[in-house]
């Protein structure tokens, strides 16, 4: 399934839930009593309830207000959410204040000497899983 065809799955699916019917002229109505923008037409909320488009950020955004649901939820499904999520919460609850602020500190560095810091790290990982292998070797 393509992503504008998803979308307007996710669409009908949170309109359902906020008790509202899964027709343009619905969500037409509904949409553009929110939008501060200029309004949508009946062939705009047509084409996001068919999967013919995913609408604008801003768009989303008052979508999502309306549906009660989060923007990104909306655009890229629970699912892709959840995942992004659990990488952060990985990332966050497994560096130490110490190695912040180091990662902190580096992305304050201007971009040539990240590359450089970057290709030393990368030299001491890879020294130090050759180690590694001639160690698990050594000692069968």
């Amino acid at each position: 399934m393509n992503d504008k065809a998803a979308f307007a799955e996710r669409l009908a699916a949170a309109m359902q839930r906020a008790g509202l019917e899964p027709r343009p002229s619905v969500l037409e109505k509904e949409f553009n009593t929110r939008y501060w923008g200029r309004a949508v037409t009946y062939q705009a909320v047509s084409r996001w309830l068919k999967g013919g488009a995913i609408p604008s950020q801003d768009k989303l955004e008052v979508l999502a207000d309306l549906l009660a649901i989060e923007p990104q939820v909306l655009q890229y499904g629970e699912g892709v959410v959840r995942k992004v999520r659990e990488r952060q919460q990985i990332w966050a609850e497994g560096i130490t204040p110490a190695e912040r602020e180091l990662i902190e500190a580096f992305l304050k560095l201007p971009l040539a000497q990240r590359k450089v810091l970057r290709e030393v790290i990368l030299a001491f990982v890879q020294l130090h899983e050759n180690l590694q292998v001639r160690e698990s070797g050594d000692s069968r």
